[in-house]
């Protein structure tokens, strides 16, 4: 499948979504770039602290220090997160983006000048402010190519947000080894390079259009969203897209300006709140982080030598990149829950994998190579689901109305077990030695469970489809086709103050079951959607007539 061969994936929309994903590519350089120079950036720190008070600085403390470095980029991360629907109803998705590559280009300063000014505190607060950056980055670019991209095409373009990442990791770590900048005179400029992706985005993002949903559904300019959209699709039939925008307005009016609170406290919004929670826990309590943040470490303990355990590292970074690639067609082909489940499933098993090769290596010479292989298997069945599809089903779950809140408080969650993982995971591998692994496999196993129950499958669906099923109970079992259902709410929204009564209550007089063999209850919301659906066929044919052909089995 190429993916460059799809139909909707024009020119100026590949370019759009390339200018908006630097801001990803941000988010992964600043994971990863703190790992390869740790020893570097101990070694300052101990200097620094000598200089400056005339003893020597406990390893324990030089231990303490270099994560709270690591731990501070989350801390950042979770502020910026939770800012991200605020910043995005405000100055808008792609408005946003420019004014955060300011925090981006700050932080990337400060981490660049560490060395000079001879002070780690400036490390921390550069992480700080980078921090932030990607935290917002990680709100707001997932919704706005969400936001742009076409219905068949969302799944895959989705996945790009987690390319970028895994490149922007990739390309931390090459740079990271000794060879280039992984040196005691290299390691500012390394964290300092994080302000290329914030300045070529500030090249390229302003010829972009703003997100059509914002400037359609929340600013009410309906002709700036049909340019954009004419841009986009390099096309002036947009009309499809701007009826499903319509329909989407109607239906969510009532939450056109929801708030967190409101969206945690509505009962219709809880299920896709709880589902967009747990899959962004997911993520970051996989063990993944672990791996991103210590793997170097990781593989020097597990019987590496340590120009061997960076090379390995970067083994990581390609391994993440290639994956990634090959999901973006699986991606709208297999399915979101399908893939995330495959990709539980495997990181639960060489998570054991990994358990195991850890206790017995010091017995069995090759079982350094077992822990290797285990870590990277690991990293590509994170690849495989959890490491994209969290962030594009939160995007996916919410409609415009809820969207920005909902993006907020996954984004936060995300970021606080990111933060978790990063400042507890030295001292936890302290404390359970060979079994570190453990605590993530237990995770992921209730993770796995929790998607197969609960997770609804979201490929290929409206905004407005998805919302159908929780309206109607369970995504695997609500109203035998949640497709279909929202299929013909679609329906029901659009012909809204056009039919007229009597044409409302329309039945097809022969009719009196559903294809499915099950008989019709008048008194129901079934009947009604039919029959609205029915009616529909005369003014909307090209929408109305195959719903209403294919649930009636005519």
């Amino acid at each position: 499948m190429d993916l460059f061969k799809l139909k909707g994936l024009t020119f100026f929309l590949s370019y759009a979504i390339l200018a908006a994903v630097l801001g990803m590519l941000q988010f992964g350089y600043n994971t990863g770039v703190i790992n390869a120079p740790e020893g570097n950036i101990e070694y300052f720190m101990k200097d620094v602290y000598k200089s400056r008070y005339g003893e020597d600085l406990a390893d324990e403390e030089v231990q303490r220090l270099y994560s709270l470095a690591v731990s501070i980029f989350a801390i950042g991360g979770m502020l910026g997160g939770f800012s991200g629907g605020m910043v995005a109803n405000r100055f808008g998705r792609k408005g946003g983006l420019l004014l955060n590559n300011v925090l981006g280009i700050g932080g990337a300063c400060l981490m660049w000048f560490t060395k000079v000014t001879n002070s780690y505190e400036m490390l921390f607060i550069g992480r700080f402010i980078i921090g932030v950056n990607c935290g917002l980055n990680t709100s707001l670019v997932p919704m706005y190519i969400s936001e742009i991209a076409p219905l068949n095409l969302r799944g895959g373009l989705g996945t790009v947000n987690q390319l970028a990442v895994t490149v922007g990791l990739l390309l931390s770590q090459v740079l990271g080894i000794e060879q280039f900048l992984g040196t005691n005179e290299g390691w500012p400029l390394l964290l300092g390079l994080a302000i290329c992706p914030a300045l070529l985005q500030l090249i390229l993002l302003p010829i972009c259009p703003e997100s059509p949903r914002y400037l359609l559904i929340t600013k009410q300019w309906e002709e700036e969203a049909r340019k954009a959209l004419r841009r986009l699709r390099a096309s002036n039939q947009v009309e499809e897209d701007i009826e499903e925008m319509r329909a989407e307005e109607r239906a969510q009016q009532a939450e056109a300006s929801i708030s967190m609170m409101e969206l945690i406290c509505s009962p219709t919004l809880r299920a896709p709140l709880v589902i967009g929670v747990v899959m962004q826990l997911s993520q970051q309590l996989s063990g993944i982080n672990a791996v991103f943040y210590y793997s170097t470490s990781l593989f020097a303990s597990s019987g590496l030598t340590d120009e061997s355990a960076k090379f390995a590292t970067i083994g990581i970074g390609a391994i993440m990149v290639g994956m990634t690639l090959v999901s973006i067609p699986l991606m709208d082909r297999t399915g979101r829950r399908t893939l995330h489940l495959y990709g539980l499933g495997g990181m639960f098993i060489f998570s054991i994998f990994i358990t195991i090769s850890f206790l017995i290596k010091e017995m069995i010479d090759w079982m350094s190579y077992l822990s290797v292989v285990s870590i990277l298997s690991f990293v590509v069945f994170f690849a495989v689901g959890p490491g994209s599809i969290p962030w594009m089903i939160t995007a996916e779950l919410f409609s415009q109305g809820p969207r920005p809140a909902a993006m907020s408080i996954a984004v936060l969650v995300n970021w606080l077990a990111n933060f978790l993982v990063g400042i507890g995971f030295p001292s936890m591998k302290n404390a359970l030695e060979n079994y570190t692994f453990l605590p993530f496999s237990v995770f992921l196993a209730i993770f796995w469970i929790f998607t197969y129950k609960k997770v609804p499958e979201t490929k290929n669906k409206t905004f407005e489809e998805i919302l159908a099923i929780f309206r109607h109970g369970n995504g695997r079992n609500s109203f035998r086709d949640s497709r279909l259902y929202g299929s013909m709410l679609n329906c029901v929204n659009a012909l809204e103050g056009h039919l007229p009564v009597e044409q409302a209550g329309l039945v097809h007089g022969e009719e009196k079951g559903d294809s499915f063999g099950n008989p019709f209850d008048h008194n129901t919301e079934e009947l009604q959607l039919f029959d609205s659906a029915y009616s529909a066929k005369n003014l909307f044919p090209s929408r109305a007539h195959s719903t209403y052909a294919f649930y009636s089995g005519t």
